[in-house]
């Protein structure tokens, strides 16, 4: 017989020499001991993880004639599956028949009884791909089988599977085969083919597996044909165009430290050794994705499939720089792979990636930023029961420092900031710092400054009327949008006269509660004592603002303790009074 591939050679013939998969047989193994063995399985998960073996191994479980250590591998059954030669035993590759002629021909021949045994065995492959005219065909029979039918479906991608299907039947889903036993079966099997194989060389094929046994058998067998009776890391590299995963992790600690020029040089070693870029661009994303992982896990074994050695070794590279730097290094490769992917010069694009990986530098984390901001924020003199540096930050130094008794004699003084700070949320003071010195004053003399009085700086309303739309529209869409449909605006002995030539265009500008609120917008922005009033061309008794509730919340807030206060100590003027709240 020809040579027999390491695949095939070393496939698990019963459920003890199944891989990683304990769950999966446990259940199995129970189902065939209590008789409760289902009528139609599906099995799925990655490639290479043992699907297709564990339904074969059902079937020889099934039909085996020493049911207490079923399957044997010694009756006539198990030795006919095993040698591929049971008539009872149908397996069919669901990509090449995948049509409703094909599941027809079946149907027709589970009519009739097994020839040799006790069942018959139906096996279909990445069931996935029949068409849904095929999966239709065969609901009824799935439904309702014959009693001497079990199917059994094997499938890489579950989610093409209609519901219909695996609604009639018990799933089992593979998981990836863990690193530990990946590397544990892979040196038996080295050991009883009698070749010698280092730890690192079983560690690189652990990993390249990524979870797969069939994909580690695949480049066993083919190392084993390069090197003879001894394999090394280096045959490895050589002969399967494989990384070594230390220059990742050199390469990871070069960018980190921002050593551009060690980074570009590791990456001209690696591919003058005729590695695949794009294939290496993924390690070291992986590697990066990795110390992310050891950054921020308190477990990260549980969650990575790598050697002891390699995982001490990010674990340690994790610990000296922030998540946030890995973090943002792994965004700028995991950008550069994507462009890697349809970039006619891939080595260029990814020394363009490392270079902005490198000029991205050590990120701050957000924490700092805040801490440092809390700092700045507590420096200024904004807590409760510090008047006096209040004075020593904010008091010019041509002003001398207000008398005490002036504070005593006013009790609003003495209000928390908090008051200050409520009667800025419902009305916007604008106070000028700014100072008259006393030109005539002698060197190294303060003048005690006056309490000034309010000084609006007034604005003409035809002028700026386009001013004072843009204000509106800011805050109340619509109502700028009403506004610049008037005919004329004038100010008329103290009132914004606002004339309309339709009275459908004001209707709703003319209520109350919005003619308040215009009213606000207006004193605001014109710093005129100002009522409004609306008037529609034809129409009398147009509504106006006449009773002036703006007006009087201004008056009062010009008069109010605190600003007079506030005012004294600053040194300044008001410039002016805003009565709308800051959300208008």
């Amino acid at each position: 017989m020809s040579y027999l591939v390491l695949a095939r050679k070393w496939r698990p013939q019963n459920f003890d020499d199944v891989v990683g998969q304990k769950p999966v047989v446990q259940t199995l193994q129970n189902a065939l001991s209590r008789n409760r063995v289902a009528h139609a399985m599906i099995f799925s998960g990655v490639r290479g993880v043992g699907k297709t073996t564990i339904a074969r191994i059902m079937a020889k479980a099934i039909n085996c004639h020493n049911p207490s250590e079923a399957p044997c591998d010694r009756c006539p059954s198990c030795t006919a599956i095993v040698a591929g030669n049971s008539i009872d035993l149908h397996e069919i590759d669901g990509a090449s028949n995948r049509g409703i002629q094909e599941i027809r021909d079946l149907k027709e021949n589970l009519r009739f009884m097994p020839v040799s045994e006790r069942f018959k065995i139906v096996i279909i492959d990445e069931v996935h791909m029949l068409t849904p005219e095929a999966f239709n065909a065969l609901l009824k029979t799935l439904e309702e089988p014959p009693e001497h039918v079990y199917f059994m479906f094997a499938t890489t991608e579950l989610h093409k599977v209609p519901v219909t299907i695996l609604s009639r039947c018990q799933r089992y889903e593979l998981k990836r085969i863990p690193f530990e036993e990946l590397k544990s079966f892979f040196a038996r099997i080295s050991q009883n083919e009698s070749v010698n194989i280092s730890e690192g060389a079983l560690d690189i094929i652990a990993t390249e597996a990524d979870g797969s046994v069939r994909d580690g058998l695949s480049l066993l067998d083919q190392i084993f044909s390069f090197g003879g009776e001894t394999v090394t890391e280096a045959d490895l590299r050589q002969v399967l165009g494989l990384v070594d995963r230390k220059i990742f992790v050199s390469l990871a600690t070069e960018l980190l430290n921002g050593d551009l020029a060690a980074a570009l040089s590791l990456l001209s070693d690696s591919y003058n050794q005729g590695m695949d870029l794009k294939r290496f661009a993924q390690g070291l994303l992986y590697c990066f994705r990795s110390l992310i992982i050891c950054s921020v896990s308190e477990e990260p074994e549980a969650i990575l499939d790598i050697s002891d050695v390699e995982m001490a070794t990010l674990k340690n590279l994790a610990g000296i720089h922030s998540t946030e730097s890995l973090i943002s290094i792994f965004d700028i490769l995991l950008k550069g792979v994507d462009v890697l992917k349809y970039s006619a010069q891939p080595r260029m694009a990814l020394e363009m990636c490392f270079v902005k990986a490198v000029q991205s530098g050590n990120v701050v984390p957000v924490t700092t930023l805040l801490s440092r901001l809390d700092s700045l924020i507590e420096g200024q003199p904004m807590q409760t029961g510090q008047e006096e540096q209040v004075q020593q930050n904010v008091v010019p130094q041509d002003v001398a420092p207000v008398d005490s008794s002036v504070a005593e004699s006013s009790p609003e003084v003495e209000a928390e900031p908090s008051d200050v700070s409520e009667a800025e949320s419902d009305s916007d003071l604008k106070i000028d710092d700014t100072v008259e010195s006393n030109e005539g004053a002698s060197a190294g003399t303060h003048q005690q400054p006056s309490v000034p009085a309010f000084q609006p700086v007034p604005k003409d309303i035809v002028k700026e009327w386009d001013g004072f739309l843009a204000h509106v529209r800011e805050r109340k869409k619509w109502m700028g949008s009403t506004l610049s449909l008037a005919e004329k605006v004038a100010e008329i002995d103290g009132q914004l006269v606002i004339k309309f030539d339709d009275p459908s265009e004001c209707l709703y500008l003319q209520e109350a509660a919005n003619l308040k609120l215009l009213t606000e917008f207006a004193q605001d922005f014109f710093q005129k004592e100002l009522g409004v009033i609306i008037k529609v061309a034809g129409l009398s008794g147009n509504s106006d603002t006449s009773e002036g509730h703006p007006q009087e919340e201004r008056r009062a807030l010009a008069k109010d303790p605190r600003v007079q206060i506030a005012v004294e100590v600053l040194g300044g003027q008001v410039a002016g009074i805003r009565t709308g709240p800051r959300s208008r």
